[in-house]
C-alpha cells in the first residue's frame, strides 16, 4: 500500500512539525557566525560575495518539501474565519506584507537577497545598525510581520496548524538566534538598543520593583 495512505489526519501535522522544525535548524545553524566564518576561511573573499544568496536559495530549496506535504499529507479543516471577520484578518496580513517590505528596504533589499555583496571587491563591511523607523518600534520587524501573517490565516487547518506552530517556534529561536550575532557584531551599542526597543511587541512592558 501507498505510505501516505496509511497516515492519518492525526499523525500528519506531526510530521508537517518535525519537517519544519528541521528546516529551523538546518537554517538557524548556515546563519550563524562560525557556519560563516568557516566557510570565508576556504572561500576567502568568495565566501563574503556568496554565502548571503547562497543561504537564501537554500532556504527557499529547503522549504519545499514543507510545502509538498501540505499538499500531500490527508488534513482536514479547523475553522474558515467567515464575512466580515474575514475583512480584518486580510487587512492584518495585508499591513504584516508592508511591514516586511519596509523593513526590507531600511535595512536594504539587495543585500537582504545577497545581490549587493556579489559586487564587492573586499571583505564584507560592518553595515550600520538601524535604530529608525520600524526598527524603533521593535529589534526585529521582519519577524513580527511573519508571525502576524501566519497566525491571521483565515482558512486553518490541522496542517497548516502544524505548520504555523512550527514556523512560530523557528522565526522566535531565530530572533534569539541573530540577537547574539548582532551583540557579537555591534557590542555594547546594541545592547543599548535592546534596553530601549522590544524584541518582537511594540510594547514596553515595565516591571515594577
Amino acid at each position: 500500500m501507498n505510505t501516505i495512505e496509511n497516515i492519518s489526519v492525526y499523525q500528519a501535522p506531526w510530521i508537517i512539525i518535525i519537517v519544519v522544525l528541521l528546516y529551523g535548524v538546518v537554517h538557524s545553524v548556515l546563519a550563524t557566525l562560525k557556519v560563516k566564518d568557516m566557510a570565508r576561511l576556504y572561500l576567502g573573499i568568495r565566501a563574503d560575495r556568496t554565502y548571503r544568496l547562497f543561504y537564501n536559495l537554500i532556504a527557499l530549496l529547503t522549504f519545499l518539501p514543507v510545502l509538498a506535504l501540505l499538499a500531500i499529507l490527508p488534513d482536514e479543516r479547523l475553522y474558515s474565519i467567515p464575512f466580515p471577520w474575514v475583512l480584518l484578518t486580510t487587512v492584518i496580513q495585508g499591513l504584516a506584507i508592508i511591514t516586511l517590505f519596509l523593513g526590507l528596504l531600511q535595512t536594504g533589499l539587495l543585500s537582504f537577497l545577497g545581490i549587493k555583496q556579489l559586487f564587492l571587491l573586499s571583505k564584507e563591511p560592518q553595515t550600520e545598525l538601524v535604530v529608525h523607523g520600524l526598527y524603533r518600534r521593535v529589534r526585529h520587524p521582519l519577524y513580527m510581520a511573519g508571525l502576524l501573517f501566519i497566525w491571521f490565516s483565515p482558512v486553518m487547518t490541522h496542517n497548516t496548524l502544524a505548520m504555523t506552530v512550527g514556523l512560530s517556534v523557528y522565526l522566535i529561536l531565530g530572533a534569539l538566534v541573530e540577537e547574539r550575532k548582532l551583540i557579537h557584531e555591534y557590542g555594547a551599542k546594541y545592547m543599548q538598543y535592546q534596553e530601549h526597543t522590544p524584541m518582537l511587541v511594540p510594547v514596553k512592558i515595565r516591571v515594577r520593583k
